[in-house]
């Protein structure tokens, strides 16, 4: 399982978040100026482990699109 505590990942995640200015890039898409808050692996780290560090596979989002890009995530925190 990936570690996303790890001290690289974290350096990674600063070097991401910097070259995308800090900004949500599924928002820029549409015109919109929202912050970035996360760093989202495009193919997932658990399907394509040797992806999990290359700056090609990764994009930085805000809260909202982050959520939306893991919607298999988000079904199993509802409650009814």
């Amino acid at each position: 399982m990936f570690d996303y505590k790890d001290t690289i990942w974290k350096r990674k995640q600063k070097k991401i978040l910097k070259r995308d200015g800090y900004m949500c890039q599924f928002c820029k898409r549409y015109g919109k100026k929202t912050e970035a808050t996360t760093v989202h692996h495009i193919k997932h780290v658990d399907e394509c482990p040797e992806l999990a560090y290359t700056d090609s596979n990764l994009v930085s989002l805000c809260f909202a699109c982050h959520n939306k890009a893991h919607p298999e995530k988000a079904k199993n925190h509802r409650r009814y």
